[in-house]
């Protein structure tokens, strides 16, 4: 089964692959997840107020486009001392979209003299799946939106909309670590790791692929939508 996943990020698009290959197991060779970028489609324009707005719109589009299941994910960094900012802008908030260095360059400025203990700070993650109907039909956004468990049940309709959320808190460093991931992964050290001997504590561009997935932000949410994907395998 073909599942677009609403990214022109290919390194977004590796890290899905895992978590849904992790949790999928031996059914996830039955999930060929290609990306819109591959397949040539544009970005939306994402005009939602929230992370989950935000992740249906990009998937509803591009399962109208295609005709196919579609996931997408928004997400983004909340710096408590920020009032929850950069949020939904986080990919853009040095003003172009998708500038990892300027954006974390901005952050570390506008968090220049604020103090460790108040650099407070989580990964939001909202993850979306639209499955249009026979016909290519998408649910619209005044539709209902149902929990990761929907399409397990019998009962289930098509077309529908599935969100699931996930969080990971942590804190803003005061320089970049790390090579691994992307966004402002070099910045942020989450609160749910072992530190080691020295009392280092990693941020998330210092972890393996499989350690930062066990316990972020996209993992999570990602991982609840798991049982809505092997549902659409048994659908066939």
């Amino acid at each position: 089964m073909r599942i677009v996943v609403a990214t022109h990020n290919e390194g977004k698009l590796v890290e899905i692959r895992r978590i849904i290959a992790d949790h999928v197991g031996l059914r996830s060779g039955g999930i060929d997840l290609v990306s819109a970028g591959s397949l040539g489609l544009p970005d939306p324009v994402e005009t939602g107020t929230t992370f989950q707005e935000n992740a249906l719109l990009k998937a509803r589009d591009v399962a109208a486009r295609t005709g196919l299941p579609a996931m997408a994910d928004d997400s983004g960094l909340i710096v408590d001392v920020m009032g929850g900012a950069p949020g939904i802008l986080s990919a853009r908030w040095s003003g172009v979209h998708g500038d990892d260095a300027a954006n974390n360059r901005l952050l570390l400025a506008q968090l220049g003299d604020i103090p460790d203990d108040r650099r407070t700070a989580r990964f939001r993650c909202a993850a979306a799946l639209v499955v249009p109907d026979a016909q290519g039909n998408v649910p619209s956004a005044s539709d209902p939106v149902s929990p990761p468990s929907y399409l397990v049940h019998p009962g289930f309709s098509l077309p529908c909309q599935i969100v699931a959320m996930g969080d990971m808190t942590g804190r803003v460093t005061t320089e970049p670590r790390g090579t691994n991931g992307f966004g402002y992964d070099p910045l942020f050290v989450p609160d749910e790791q072992e530190v080691d001997s020295g009392g280092t504590a990693l941020t998330s561009a210092q972890m393996t692929s499989a350690r930062k997935n066990a316990i972020s932000h996209r993992g999570k949410a990602f991982v609840a939508l798991a049982p809505a994907v092997v549902a659409l395998l048994d659908l066939g």
